[in-house]
């Protein structure tokens, strides 16, 4: 027995989160769960809004729950069911009921059913006889007449304390109602002046009034209700063209809300200022007003949208906490005094021209687009310019913009993105953790001293002529592109990363500043800075850490002050270093200088090719090579010493990727195993257009595989010959599905020693490459 009521217990809370739909699917399942569906608890509230239901079931399911204190219908019924639903249901509080008619009966027989309090009808009609409805009731508190057809309706509820008439046709209202507080007649089209008056006036309690689209309401009915309800809070006149406001007192008033009201002027701005408890206040589609001047203290919130001859707002509001403005088209000035208001957003105000603000809490600030905004607006915002606690401040495509300078110790993120017209600009803002300047291209002057930031792109800004920087915690700088930059000063002592490649104009004064202000640079690249002369190089021996260094393509005659100052230099790219003679690199490869060296790139560069293999033979610990279009690289042929070190049995190359695109002069290549390269990793000849001859042969040390795979993505189309020997293992699937066909002219293909190269394989090389004559591996010695 224990267990049983513990079991219903538990089925009656899991059922108490189930709809009355759910509860009777829930009943079909079992006895017991019947007994608990159709518990009383779970049947105070019936819906039966849009529900074919018949009479007798309406009436069973009454007399089954007849404590139920809510009920809903719908549909064309109602009237019948209503009133058996009165007879029955002796203690229903709220009443539902819509989309049908209801007879003169319900509103006789509705002072009977004591215990209501809500009765809410929408869409239906009522009353089928008599021309006037009375609603009649002496504990009735909330009354919704939505969307209901009638001629005349009068309500006497001397506890009623809200009331909707909305959308509803009536031409004739009269209330009797002391305590009523709420009244919404919005959209009420058939209700003139007169009976708004009246209606309004006999509330003296009202606190919240809509009339929204009651096109004939005036101004002498607003006066009449500012006299009779003195504790008129809300007001919605939107869209009541009559009214002006401008010999109205609501002193009360906390919000307003006027939407499309032709007759609001300037005047009604001051007679609005009276109002000095407002606190909420929306106001759109002005057509006609020009200049609002508001001294509000409790205003917290405004909205101005679409007011388009709306030219000058001077708002005073230490309360405020937020404002929207769009599309005020032709506003030009802007003065706003708030101790409260921390956002402001102004976007796309094209005429704006002045703004003054005096608001302590400013945070952030949004003028995109704001085209007519001029350089004055940078004292706004500086320091002394009445927002201390501004964080964020945008100015994106504010073109008319041409010399920001901010003086701002609050400021944390600044974006400048879009204005084109900017020459000048001067940040000295000491928390600046962000800033955007994209598209600013005709920047010229740049001064950040000093900014917290920790990087910094001013490589979209190509006419940049001077920049200074001072900034403790930066440790990125990129000039890429800065083809103007001439005079730079940074003091970064955290600088880690600078990018100046392309900037043409920076000389050796530039770079020996910086280098002795900014230590700890780790990269440096001055890629295609031909202004960079001889004493340039000599400055690197202030940065210990430099462990990559960029001088491609500048006019660099010696690499000796590069070997006596970068002892970490693990990266050297040298490309286009044309005026580099061939012993340059000797001290790489006879003194044993950079021993950290790990790339070296000297593409398109005029070293000979023993200089090159020389390199090749003694700086082992290189791991990335890059050749690529040299003119005196020859053919790679490591079959034999040369005649500079003869104790060494050729090229000894421990672990490298090596890269010979387009170099046009290799015809043939050959790597015996004499020449110690079982670990080369990459092997590049792409755009060789002349190499016709490739012999490979690798003899495993220590290794279950050659390392070499790659050279099968990189082999050019005009290959005759192809000796891949010794090999343990070849991917050659890889190489038959990507390039197969491009070995077009392929004659000769040696993979002997490669027992891993299925007959498979070898018959889809032989199907794809009809010039095929020779082929040697281990499946067959030769053929012809």
């Amino acid at each position: 027995m224990v267990i049983y009521e513990a079991a219903q217990m538990a089925l009656h809370i899991v059922f108490s989160y189930l709809d009355q739909t759910n509860l009777c699917r829930a009943a079909r399942v079992s006895k017991q769960w019947r007994t608990v569906s159709t518990h009383e608890d779970f049947w105070m509230n019936l819906n039966f809004e849009n529900r074919n239901i018949s009479e007798e079931q309406f009436v069973s399911m009454c007399r089954r729950y007849p404590n139920a204190t809510s009920l809903s219908i719908s549909g064309p019924t109602i009237d019948l069911l209503v009133m058996k639903a009165m007879s029955l249901l002796r203690k229903l509080e709220v009443l539902t009921l819509g989309r049908g008619q209801i007879g003169d009966a319900f509103f006789v027989v509705l002072p009977d059913c004591s215990m209501l309090r809500e009765l809410y009808i929408d869409d239906s009609t009522l009353g089928n006889s008599i021309p006037e409805i009375s609603v009649v009731h002496e504990r009735l508190c909330h009354l919704e007449l939505i969307k209901c057809r009638g001629t005349r309706i009068q309500v006497r509820c001397p506890q009623l304390k809200t009331m909707s008439l909305k959308s509803s046709n009536m031409a004739q209202v009269v209330l009797d109602c002391p305590l009523l507080h709420e009244l919404d007649i919005g959209s009420c089209n058939k209700l003139p002046d007169a009976v708004i008056r009246a209606v309004a006036t006999s509330c003296p309690q009202l606190v919240k009034l809509d009339m929204r689209n009651c096109s004939c309401v005036s101004d002498e009915t607003l006066r009449e209700i500012a006299q009779h309800c003195p504790n008129l809070g809300f007001l919605d006149s939107s869209y009541c063209p009559s009214i002006s406001l401008e010999s109205v007192r609501m002193t009360m008033l906390t919000i307003l809300r006027l939407h499309s009201c032709e007759g609001i002027t300037s005047a009604s701005m001051a007679a609005i200022a009276h109002s000095s408890m407002l606190e909420v206040f929306y106001l759109s589609q002005i057509l006609i007003l020009m200049t609002s001047s508001l001294d509000l203290p409790h205003l917290k919130n405004i909205r101005l949208a679409y007011c388009r001859k709306l030219a000058d707002l001077n708002l005073r509001a230490i309360s405020l906490s937020s404002i929207q403005v769009s599309d005020c088209s032709v506003l030009h000035r802007i003065n706003i005094t708030s101790n409260s208001l921390q956002t402001l957003a102004l976007q796309k105000q094209d005429s704006l021209t002045s703004l003054a603000l005096q608001c302590q809490s400013f945070q952030e600030v949004d003028l995109s687009e704001c085209e007519s905004l001029t350089n004055s607006i940078c004292d706004v915002f500086g320091d002394g310019g009445g927002c201390p606690m501004l964080k964020s401040l945008v100015l994106d495509y504010c073109e008319s913009l041409t010399s920001v300078r901010f003086i701002s110790t609050s400021i944390i993120s600044l974006s400048l993105g879009g204005c084109r017209a900017i020459t000048t600009l001067e940040l000295t803002c000491p928390n600046l953790e962000k800033v955007i300047l994209d598209s600013c291209d005709h920047l010229e002057y740049a001064s950040f001293c000093p900014l917290a930031l920790r990087s910094l792109n001013l490589g979209i800004c190509p006419k940049l002529n001077i920049l200074r920087i001072e900034a403790t915690l930066m440790v990125s700088i990129e000039l890429k592109g800065c083809d103007g930059l001439s005079e730079a000063s940074l003091n970064c002592p955290l600088l880690t990363s600078l990018d100046a490649s392309f900037c043409s104009q920076l000389n050796d004064d530039c770079l020996s500043a910086t280098t002795r202000a900014c230590r700890l640079i780790e990269s440096l690249i001055l890629m295609s800075c031909p202004s960079i002369g001889l004493d340039g190089p000599c400055s690197l021996y202030w940065l210990p850490n430099l462990t990559l260094l960029d001088l491609s393509y500048t006019f660099l005659v010696t690499l000796q002050p590069v070997f006596d100052s970068c002892k970490q230099l693990k990266v050297l790219k040298l490309q286009a270093c044309k005026y580099l003679i061939d012993s340059s690199l000797e001290p790489l490869y006879k003194g044993g200088v950079l021993p950290t060296l790990q790339e070296l790139d000297l593409s398109y560069g005029t070293l000979c090719q023993q200089a090159i293999e020389e390199l090749l033979s003694c700086c082992s610990h290189l791991a990335h090579v890059n050749l690529n279009g040299c003119v005196n690289m020859h053919d790679l042929n490591w079959g034999q010493s040369r005649g500079t070190f003869p104790e060494l049995p050729g090229i000894s190359i421990l672990s490298i990727n090596l890269n010979c695109v387009g170099c046009q002069n290799i015809r043939k290549v050959f790597i015996p195993s004499t020449a110690h390269c079982s670990h080369l990793l990459f092997l590049n000849l792409s755009r060789s257009s002349n190499l016709k001859e490739v012999d490979v042969q690798l003899f495993l040390i220590g290794s279950s595989e050659a390392r070499v795979s790659e050279i099968n993505q990189s082999i050019p189309s005009v290959i005759c010959v192809l000796k891949l020997r010794q090999f343990e293992y070849f991917r050659l699937a890889i190489l038959t599905r990507k390039l197969l066909k491009l070995l077009y002219m392929l004659k000769t293909l040696d993979v002997r020693f490669c027992p891993k190269i299925s007959s498979t394989s070898m018959g889809r090389f032989h199907a794809a490459c009809s010039s095929l004559k020779r082929k040697y591996s281990s499946l067959s010695t030769s053929s012809a």
